[in-house]
């Protein structure tokens, strides 16, 4: 079967696209939230971002074509965004981890 006609892969790829819908909403609109909104706001990020990371670990595992060449096409798109040629999404993915736990601090103390 292919990887992209799973059930679950199906599943998660709504999941995330949900999410990133509702991230993207409300970013913008971070700066005035109430506490309790921001909060939630860093929940949802941290939530997506590990929809994220399960995704793309998954993806280089699968040795289906299609996953393959979405895996590359994510790394092409990093390296437009300015990341470099040999860029290790793990790598990223946790320093995003380390940004949503400053951000979670952050909110915390004040």
């Amino acid at each position: 079967m292919s990887y992209f006609k799973s059930d679950i892969v199906q599943q998660e790829m709504k999941e995330i696209e949900n999410l990133q819908e509702k991230v993207y909403k409300s970013v913008f609109l971070f700066p005035s939230m109430s506490k309790e909104d921001k909060v939630k706001h860093i929940e949802m990020m941290e939530d997506l971002l590990t929809k994220q990371r399960i995704f793309y670990t998954r993806l280089t595992l699968s040795d289906d074509l299609d996953a393959i060449k979405m895996k590359e096409s994510i790394l092409s798109q990093a390296k437009q965004l300015g990341f470099p040629q040999d860029v290790n999404l793990d790598h990223v993915f946790s320093n995003m981890v380390g940004m949503i736990e400053n951000m979670k601090k952050s909110l915390s103390e004040s």
